[in-house]
């Protein structure tokens, strides 16, 4: 079985906040942090610190984005946090299918390769059905702009991060 190896980026380099103006905000940048997985521990140790990196550098583009008052940003952190955990249960899934595809690599049946693309649409309607969940609870607590507003970073965000990780996977024709 051949491996592949990937390149993960932390989410600085993958959001380019370089160009913070995507959000109208001054967001100070850090410079592009690529390392190249070839080992499961290394993966494993790579993931965990990309997803916190992610996690805090997402928080703080919420924060420089939107405006809460006192009790609005007491009520909303909370369910954030609790958003982001739920959303993690979509990443872990995807992390998996990623695992899955650089170990099975230059050996994917067509079933396999079915499989997991199938596997993955199904983690981009997870995603959007756990959104589509927390807008009701988000409304509870925020203004509707203000509760757009956080879905459309979060959206913005996510979107970046797939595109920028999906980039790097090699295509599974081409193992061929």
């Amino acid at each position: 079985m051949r491996k592949i190896t990937f390149a993960v980026v932390t989410l600085v380099g993958v959001c380019g906040f370089g160009s913070s103006k995507m959000f109208g905000q001054d967001i100070s940048s850090k410079a592009v942090a690529a390392d190249v997985i070839t080992s499961d521990t290394v993966m494993d140790q790579q993931f965990l610190l990309l997803r916190q990196d992610i996690r805090s550098i997402k928080k703080r583009v919420v924060a420089a984005n939107l405006t809460l008052t006192e009790n609005e940003a007491a009520k909303f952190w909370p369910l954030f946090e609790q958003y982001s955990a739920d959303l993690a249960e979509v990443t872990d899934t995807r992390i998996a299918l990623i695992e899955e595809y650089a170990e099975e690599y230059g050996t994917l049946t067509d079933e396999q390769a079915d499989s997991l693309i199938r596997r993955w649409l199904d983690t981009d309607i997870s995603a959007a059905l756990l959104r589509q969940k927390y807008v009701p609870i988000l409304r509870k607590v925020l203004p509707a702009k203000k509760a757009a507003t956080f879905f459309q970073l979060d959206g913005r965000i996510s979107m970046m991060i797939d595109v920028e990780l999906t980039s790097r996977l090699p295509l599974m024709q081409s193992q061929e």
